[in-house]
């Protein structure tokens, strides 16, 4: 009898997927509040809060990639081509974002290039996975297990305001990830931030969760059909509270709570994201176990992931903690 690894896959795909965009939001997150900061001072304080850990938390990205690819290679056949030109964009925003980073603290007369250059890259990036996640939502037109539609088919309203609010998410992440590193004016001035993102991202998780079930019956059927409608009800309930305390926490002045109450939010999210597609791997045509590898296939790669998610849990634990704390300006990246 042989072991069904898809579940197991599964999971460590959506793990990987998930970490990466709650440890790089942050990171992308501080990006695109950059240039708004109050002075060169607070600037530098962002830079130095994500230093230590910004280039590693792609490595989250890399895995949930390469883990599609080997495990699912059906569905990677077929996502690709759907989203060459808004991952082709990710990409470029990475870069941009991951040079002006390097450049910068050694840059004098050109700064502000790099200040700009490190924006948009991280407005890219953030943008364009919006529209990857939101052309993911919305689903692709598959024909004979190949992708049929067009190079363009993600640029519509539904997936470009998908890329809106997740820009606004990850301003929530970088803005409250600012008041848990900072102290005195820049702290102040990412609260203020942190509410305005809150407004934003309350807004466009309701325009979402209205917008998806009209797209798609099988997701409002999943939703609000008897007795779905009341067993999946804590959570839009719980993203209220979750939001309520996210709100009241800022105005007390807490340093910690309200980062973790944004990753709360983005917990229920992803939760309400899998309750929606599950079984799809490519929604609403293809299921994981269709889409699946060979199960000697599976198992051969899942020998050596199992060997190295705890290294990478791990190092990423000691690294968070050995760079806990405040960040000072003096204490910098260069």
């Amino acid at each position: 009898m042989t072991l069904d690894l898809v579940p197991l896959w599964t999971v460590i795909l959506a793990v990987a997927v998930f970490m990466y965009v709650l440890l790089d939001g942050f990171d992308l997150g501080v990006g695109i509040l950059f240039p708004f900061a109050p002075d060169d001072e607070a600037r530098l304080l962002m830079m130095n809060s994500v230093a230590p850990v910004w280039d590693g938390n792609e490595t989250w990205l890399i895995l949930g990639g390469i883990g599609l690819f080997a495990a699912f290679p059906v569905a990677f056949a077929i996502i690709m081509p759907a989203l060459y030109f808004p991952i082709l964009l990710m990409l470029l925003g990475l870069l941009f974002r991951g040079v002006a980073f390097e450049f910068r603290p050694n840059a004098r007369r050109s700064r502000r290039h790099w200040d700009r250059a490190f924006f948009l890259g991280s407005l890219v990036a953030t943008f364009a996975q919006g529209c990857v996640l939101g052309q993911y939502v919305h689903g692709f037109p598959v024909r004979d297990g190949q992708y049929a539609g067009g190079t363009l088919d993600w640029v519509n309203p539904f997936v470009l305001a998908v890329g809106v609010g997740l820009v606004f998410g990850y301003m929530l992440l970088g803005a409250t990830w600012l008041v848990m590193k900072t102290e005195g004016p820049l702290q102040d001035w990412a609260r203020g931030k942190s509410r305005l993102a809150l407004v934003g991202v309350l807004a466009f998780i309701t325009m979402v969760s209205v917008w998806t079930p009209l797209l798609e019956p099988r997701i409002a059927e999943r939703w609000f059909a008897w007795p779905n409608i009341a067993l999946l009800s804590p959570v839009p309930l719980a993203t209220v509270a979750l939001a309520w305390l996210l709100w009241r926490s800022l105005a007390r002045g807490d340093d910690y709570p309200p980062f973790f109450y944004a990753m709360g939010l983005f917990v229920l999210c992803y939760l309400g994201l899998a309750i929606s597609l599950f079984p799809y791997v490519v929604p609403h045509s293809i299921t994981l176990d269709e889409a699946a590898a060979h199960p000697n296939s599976q198992a051969f790669l899942l020998l050596g992931t199992l060997f190295l998610l705890p290294v990478v849990f791990g190092y990423f634990g000691w690294s968070y903690w050995v760079f806990r704390g405040k960040v000072r300006a003096d204490i910098g990246y260069h």
